[in-house]
């Protein structure tokens, strides 16, 4: 018997997945559990939908992060800092003020998390990487000045 998983069953499958299995199992084991449902028409229709429209959010967001990444590719982003006599940060510049200076700048909203920069602790220019989705990565200039 086909049936169209609800939950994930060990040595069966993942939810979501369409298996066969014997009569038995499927009405005694996975059917009063509520762990599958029998794979007719309609069922096979819904599964079909869910997977179409799993794959067009993938679409837009794959899409979204390339407009995004060309948008920031090169870009410098200006950011000042106080500092010592000797011209070294009180502190370090963050990722998340990296972030923050590109949503103002850029209108792109990025999490902190998502930006790769070495430790910024002098003046100067340094490359960061912004990462938008997976395998779509932007690289972006940060340029440090002193605060007036």
């Amino acid at each position: 018997m086909d049936v169209i998983l609800n939950a994930d069953v060990k040595g069966l499958g993942k939810k979501g997945e369409l298996v066969k299995t014997s009569d038995g199992y499927a009405r005694n084991f996975l059917f009063p559990r509520n762990l599958a449902v029998e794979a007719n028409a309609q069922t096979m229709t819904e599964l079909k939908n869910r997977e179409q429209s799993k794959q067009h959010k993938i679409d837009v967001a794959t899409q979204q992060a390339k407009e995004a990444a060309e948008k920031l590719e090169g870009k410098t982003i200006k950011l000042t800092a106080k500092a010592g006599k000797n011209g070294k940060l009180f502190g370090s510049v963050t990722s998340k003020e990296i972030a923050e200076k590109i949503k103002s700048q850029f209108a792109i909203d990025i999490d902190k998390r998502k930006v790769s920069v070495e430790d910024i602790k002098n003046f100067g220019t340094y490359t960061a990487e912004v990462k938008l989705y997976t395998g779509i990565s932007a690289k972006v200039f940060v340029q440090v000045g002193e605060q007036q």
